[in-house]
């Protein structure tokens, strides 16, 4: 008697090829292409894909598959707009609006307001957080302007 697995469940290569229809070469290969395609790996490379890799792969293939994207195309995609877009293309293609380049405005906001919607699921991040994100992101525009400063 076969077990299912629930949805939060990890899944085997052949288990994610089998939900999303298509070969199992093809989701190595596609991980080679997308930097963002990272499942699991065991002892002896074995993956296993978690509910949001499954989600990227959908998105991937929905892309590709359905509305023609080319592998450099989906590359830049990710790039300019991160992989909720990739994510959402699984439901359809994405909004001009959602497109577009975000204000300060709508940049600015404090830490009870940020939510990462990831699936169904919503991540609020708490004031320490933050406060470690804000401490990295100044590490890394500092490390920015020397490189530029190098550069130019």
């Amino acid at each position: 008697m076969a077990t299912v697995k629930g949805p939060d469940a990890f899944r085997t290569i052949s288990e994610a090829a089998a939900e999303l229809d298509v070969p199992q070469h093809v989701l190595r290969f596609w991980e080679t292409k997308f930097s963002f395609i990272r499942p699991m790996k065991r002892a002896g490379g074995r993956r296993f894909y978690r509910r949001q890799d499954i989600d990227v792969l959908r998105g991937v293939r929905t892309l590709l598959h359905e509305q023609g994207y080319t592998i450099k195309g989906v590359q830049r995609l990710h790039k300019e707009h991160g992989v909720a877009h990739v994510v959402a293309a699984a439901s359809g293609p994405p909004s001009a609006e959602s497109l577009a380049e975000p204000s300060f405005e709508a940049a600015a906001f404090n830490a009870a307001e940020i939510v990462e919607t990831v699936g169904e699921r919503e991540l609020v991040l708490d004031s320490d957080t933050r406060t470690h994100l804000e401490a990295v992101l100044e590490d890394l525009e500092s490390v920015k302007a020397r490189i530029d400063r190098l550069l130019g």
